[in-house]
């Protein structure tokens, strides 16, 4: 079984059909949470509810290594290109490579060239 995903509000919503079409479980973070939620706010409930948060921003990364924490698992793109029709094969083989790895715990720094990843706790 594949991770759930909580897509941030620096990606467009359009990932969420793209991940549905490739069988993830994705909810785009304005479908449900407050638009204006801090990135804890976002870590929390992704925690609670076991999601993985995808996202373009760099403060998820560093609140982990800051705190240590054991989750939740974040996959993060980084690109100047962060639609879609750009990354989507990218992202679908991280996900795919590395679905046990964000299922433990891991933070996936996916780019165009490469992916790495560190287990957490970081």
């Amino acid at each position: 079984m594949s991770v759930k995903i909580v897509i941030d509000m620096n990606l467009s919503p359009d990932w969420v059909s793209v991940l549905e079409h490739h069988e993830r479980s994705a909810v785009h973070w304005s479908d449900g949470g407050d638009p204006r939620a801090t990135d804890r706010v976002i870590m929390d409930w992704a925690v609670t509810h076991e999601y993985v948060v995808f996202t373009h921003d760099l403060d998820f990364g560093t609140m982990l290594a800051l705190t240590h924490a054991n989750g939740p698992s974040v996959l993060q793109i980084r690109a100047e290109d962060i639609l879609p029709d750009h990354l989507e094969n990218i992202v679908i083989s991280a996900l795919k490579q590395h679905d046990t790895d964000l299922a433990s715990g891991a933070l996936v720094v996916v780019d165009e060239s490469r992916t790495r990843v560190r287990i957490l706790p970081i």
